[in-house]
This record gives structure tokens, sequence and C-alpha cells, in this order.
């Protein structure tokens, strides 16, 4: 039987990985463990540990990762401090090999802490760009503190292995969320009117917006012309709740004072897959920057209004229309956004680029199977064929 440790920090990511956490709870040969940080046990953002202890997968530590402060000299602060309890965490219950996923702050902490260990790190959703965030250089990061790869497109591959990782260590695995995506059921729209406490006829806008931590001295404007732009679009809006990160607590505070006074208007807590999948399901539109605009909501032929350059650099699908932080151009995208033909013309035949169909086994069967021992963990940098005349060239 082979020890799988598995970081989930966040709501976020957890209903990412759960079609993988069954596969592996459900394989005799695994040892499924769990490492929960971060969001997760924060009451702030709703404790969510208390949705994996009822999903009944296995913790082993719980590692303390948070500060108080979103200011970046607390994040740097709750990056030393997830770097110290996961070193503790890993002489207690050392797995024989550890999954991240990603590239929050917590996930660079487990792998730094990992490697003293000589415990071989599998990252899920590498070689993926986002020019507006500290997670761009997070992620890069992680690849080359991980010893096995599952990128979501040959894209990505392809970049995985240009910072020099062997490409047998890569596998295109597709993204594990879409596993369920059919599989899991949805609430019916009363159950879901009832959990979120607003009707949804007229079709609401689903509005997601993280801080842009390489802006986060704009947050503030950022966010005032995001809400500017929703108070003009005369919709419903259901928001979730931004992450845990620079100036994460000025996005919910801005947010939940725009919804106190709005009668159409609500905060949504802890969704949990089911119900935001729902939500994405019968949205007019989605709107804000996160990853899931771009990465799920193709498999529901969602639009998606993307604000500003936190996701810069993705692939992206045709549901995603492009805007920058101002109101107008807000407002505009979202116009073209909630125009009936644009879902039912030009999406119809939509396909989600990173729906290879199970991952979850793929990644799962990979996990179990790799060497472990000096051949997994000894890496050696993998060279692309010299380019003439390349641009370092001419510089030298």
């Amino acid at each position: 039987m082979r020890a799988i440790g598995v970081v989930t920090a966040a709501r976020s990511e957890y209903g990412i990985y759960k079609p993988l956490l069954r596969k592996l709870r459900a394989r005799p040969d695994a040892d499924l463990r769990l490492f929960v940080t971060g969001m997760h046990l924060a009451p702030e953002y709703g404790q969510t540990v208390r949705q994996i202890e009822a999903d009944g997968f296995p913790i082993a530590e719980r590692i303390e990762a948070l500060l108080a402060s979103d200011a970046p000299g607390g994040i740097a602060a709750s990056m030393g401090l997830g770097t110290i309890g996961f070193a503790q965490a890993f002489a207690r219950r050392r797995p024989d090999i550890l999954v991240v996923l990603g590239d929050r702050f917590e996930m660079h902490a487990a792998a730094l802490a990992a490697l003293p260990f000589k415990l071989p790190v599998a990252h899920i959703h590498g070689g993926e760009v986002t020019e507006g965030a500290i997670d761009d250089a997070l992620r890069h990061s992680l690849t080359k503190l991980a010893h096995l790869h599952f990128v979501a497109a040959e894209v990505y591959a392809r970049r995985v292995v240009q910072l020099g990782e062997e490409p047998w260590r890569v596998t295109v695995s597709g993204a594990p969320a879409l596993d369920d995506v059919a599989a899991v059921s949805r609430p019916s729209p009363a159950q879901l009117e009832a959990r979120i406490g607003l009707p949804l006829e007229p079709a609401p806008l689903l509005v997601t917006f993280h801080p842009v931590t390489l802006e986060y001295e704009r947050t503030e404007w950022h966010v005032g012309e995001l809400l500017a732009a929703l108070d003009a679009a005369e919709l419903p809006v259901v928001f979730t709740r931004p992450n845990a990160d620079t100036q994460g607590r000025t996005v919910a505070r801005l947010i939940e004072a725009f919804a106190r006074t709005r009668p159409w208007a609500v905060l949504a807590g802890d969704l949990g897959t089911e119900a935001y999948f729902g939500l994405m399901e019968c949205a007019a539109a989605m709107v804000g920057n996160s990853s899931s605009g771009l990465i799920e909501a193709p498999s529901f032929k969602l639009p998606v209004v993307n604000i500003g350059t936190r996701q810069r650099g993705r692939h992206r699908a045709a549901n995603v229309i492009d805007v920058g932080y101002g109101r107008a151009e807000v407002i505009d995208g979202i116009r073209r956004a909630t125009r009936p033909d644009f879902r039912t013309v030009e999406l119809r035949q939509l396909t989600n680029p990173f729906d290879r169909g199970g991952a979850a086994e793929i990644i799962a069967e990979r996990l179990l199977s790799a060497p472990l021992g000096d051949e997994l963990v000894k890496k050696r940098f993998y060279d692309l064929p010299p380019v003439e005349d390349g641009p370092c060239d001419r510089a030298a």
C-alpha cells in the first residue's frame, strides 16, 4: 500500500481534488492522507475543514498557515509559518508521495518543506500562466520542486518541459474538476434559491473576483469599478468570497458593504462543488477573474467576462470575453455576454479544451505506479535543442 499525501488549502481547490480523492479512497493499494491548511481552518472563511470531515476523507494533519494580516508582510510571514508547520507534519506523518495543486502559497510551503525529506511531489495544473498574480511565480517554482506533473493541456506540457523537466515526468491528464461536471448531482432551482437567498429568475450574474496580487495597491479601485458596473447592469448578482491573498479582506469588505444595500445582490457562503456547478448552469454569465471561468465554465457553455490581468496568459475558449478594469469596459462585456445569441448560437458547439475525460483515474494510476526512490527524486535538467542566434546569443 502506498501512502498518498494530498495538500488542500481552500474550498476552490478541494472541489478540483474531489474526483481524485474518491478514486484514491476506493483503491485498496492507496493509503490516502489529507494535509489540511490555509482557509479550511479559518472561521473567517467558513471553516470548510468541516466539509472535508463530512465527506469522510481521512485528515492526517491540520497545519495552521494563515496570519490575521493580508498585507504583503503578513502573506510572506504566512508562507514561512506554513513551511514550518509542514516540516513538523512530515516528520510525524511522512507519506510516500505528496500531491499539490495549482499556485497558492500554502502549496509552495508544503513542497518546499518536502524537499529535505526527499519526499516526491506530484503537481497538478502546472505550466499555466497568470501574469497578474504572484501565483505565476509560485506555480513555476512548484514545477521545479515537483517530480511528477499532471497538466491540463498539451500547451502546458510543453511549457513544463521548457522549464527543464524530463518529458517522462509529464502527463497530460486534463483538468480533474471536469470529471464532476457530469457526475455530480446539482441542487434543484428551488433548493439553490433557498441556499443563496435570491430568486434565480431573472438569471443572476455569478461574480468571483480575487485580488490581483501584482497590482494590490489598486485593489479598492478595481473593486469599485466592478461594483459600479454591476449597479449599471441591472441584473441580480451572486458573489462568492475572495481568496486569502494580499488585500483579500479589502475585496470582501467592499463586496459585503455593496450586498448589504442591494436586495438583488448576495454574498454566498461556502457553496461546495454541487451548488457552485448549479449556479454555473443557471447563471446569465460569470464575471470576475477566477480560473474557474476559464477551466470549468466552458463545460456549461457559460459566458465569462474576464476582468483585468489576473488570468492573462492562460489558454481560453470562446466563452471568455476579456475586458479591462474600467467600469465602461466591464459593462460592455456584461452586455455582450448576456446577449441571447452569444450563448445559444456562438457557444452552441463549444467544447472544453481541458476536458480529456477521466483525469482523476489517469492521475491516480500514475501516482500509484510511478517508481519511488532515487529514480524519481533525483532530477536531471532536460535541455531543449539549441536555437541558433537566439536572443541570449545576440546579447552575448
